[in-house]
């Protein structure tokens, strides 16, 4: 979907919804996640349970790892035959309409699919507070299933189940979008829905984050040690349209370093995407075809028709 460039068009940002996962009325706190993810397809958790310090220190080997001279960062970059994504890669030119950014993807669940030649060794503590932070993240993506499962009507493990169970893959991506001379001619990211289930990302203190709401783009704040979830398109035909996969772009700053670092909750590429059984009837038709995960993101990539 082309969604053209208002860069004026900003709403205001406190209207994305925060959700404090320490609410001890757990009914309330469901009924908050299932509402913003039907409604808006992102929102804010804050007292998360994840520690402030190994957020910060999260950030602290990414911005590490891409202070690294060029020659550094390249000993795990993304070869250039490979299909797959993972690895580094950077994409900085001034031309009209191309994105500014440079990044690094890598799985980071399950053990079986790990491939650490693309997990930098420098700075030296990168895999173990990686490794930490997957730990954690994982176990709130779960909470976070569980809820979105109940909201269904389903029982709490439906919707993890239907990406695959423990073969559920986890992504890490870091963004670094770099000081931009031109920012209104370039994009950190395009517009686009994500092709997964859903992101858990923390940022630096930089904006940049929009969203495509009402036929507007605004803003998503900042919330220090907030962790910024994003709904994908998996869980948009897994609900069968009931949560939304919301549009989203990332913008560059004229003076500052933008950083991000997204976890992406990603179906096994073997599971059948459609919408759960138990949600179908004959007053609830289908919305979209079944189709093998990896299928369905190749014709995504491709922009092929896919219902």
């Amino acid at each position: 979907m082309e969604v053209e460039r208002d860069q004026n068009s900003s709403l205001r940002s406190e209207t994305i919804p925060i959700v404090d996962l320490s609410d001890l009325d757990e009914g309330f706190v469901s009924r908050a996640v299932v509402k913003a993810s039907q409604e808006w397809g992102i929102f804010h958790v804050v007292n998360h349970g994840i520690s402030t310090d190994l957020i910060r220190r999260l950030k602290e080997v990414g911005t590490q790892f891409f202070d690294l001279p060029e020659t550094e960062k390249k000993a795990v970059a993304k070869p250039d035959n490979s299909e797959d994504y993972e690895g580094y890669t950077r994409n900085l030119q001034h031309t009209e309409g191309r994105v500014w950014a440079d990044n690094i993807f890598h799985r980071i669940w399950p053990p079986s699919c790990i491939n650490f030649n693309y997990w930098p060794k420098n700075p030296p503590q990168f895999r173990e507070v990686t490794e930490e932070y997957t730990k954690e993240t994982k176990e709130l993506s779960e909470r976070l299933l569980r809820v979105l499962s109940e909201g269904l009507g389903l029982p709490y493990d439906a919707l993890k189940e239907g990406l695959g169970g423990e073969k559920t893959e986890y992504v890490m991506r870091i963004n670094n979008f770099p000081p931009n001379a031109q920012p209104d001619a370039n994009l950190g990211l395009p517009e686009h829905t994500d092709v997964i289930t859903m992101a858990l990302i923390v940022t630096n203190e930089v904006p940049g984050l929009q969203i495509f709401k009402d036929d507007h783009w605004f803003d998503v704040q900042y919330i220090p040690n907030a962790i910024t979830v994003t709904i994908g398109d998996q869980i948009l035909r897994l609900s069968n349209g009931k949560y939304k996969n919301v549009m989203h772009r990332v913008t560059v700053d004229k003076k500052k370093q933008r950083m991000s670092w997204p976890i992406f909750v990603d179906a096994n590429p073997d599971v059948v995407l459609g919408p759960l059984p138990e949600l179908i009837s004959g007053d609830n038709p289908s919305m979209f075809k079944p189709i093998i995960c990896k299928d369905f993101k190749y014709r995504r990539l491709l922009r092929l028709p896919l219902d």
